[in-house]
């Protein structure tokens, strides 16, 4: 996986949520028991462990911002920084994966 196939399926995932308004948020994801907010955000923190495991930084917990239309800024940051720390191959496909899964879980 390449950091262009990853900022690929990034942009894929933020083109289908970017224009979402507060309901849509709100709604509960195709699996578990959880908003869409609530999987987007999980992602956003799995990105931004990945990004800290790469740059050999320590965890830290990506705020849960009050307005749920931050989501996808937020999910661009953390990508930026995992492409920034020059992640491997396996990272990027496990980056790339978590994108795909919360994409068809929406």
């Amino acid at each position: 996986m390449s950091a262009a196939e990853l900022d690929q399926v990034v942009r894929l995932l933020v083109r289908q949520i970017g224009h979402w308004e507060q309901p849509r948020w709100a709604a509960a994801a195709t699996t578990g028991n959880v908003s869409r907010a609530d999987l987007v955000h999980r992602l956003v923190q799995e990105i931004a462990n990945l990004a800290a495991d790469a740059e050999g930084e320590p965890r830290r917990t990506v705020p849960r911002l009050d307005n749920d239309l931050a989501l996808p800024d937020q999910l661009r940051v953390v990508t930026a920084d995992l492409l920034a720390a020059g992640a491997g191959d396996e990272v990027l496909t496990r980056a790339a994966a978590e994108v795909t899964a919360t994409r068809s879980a929406l």
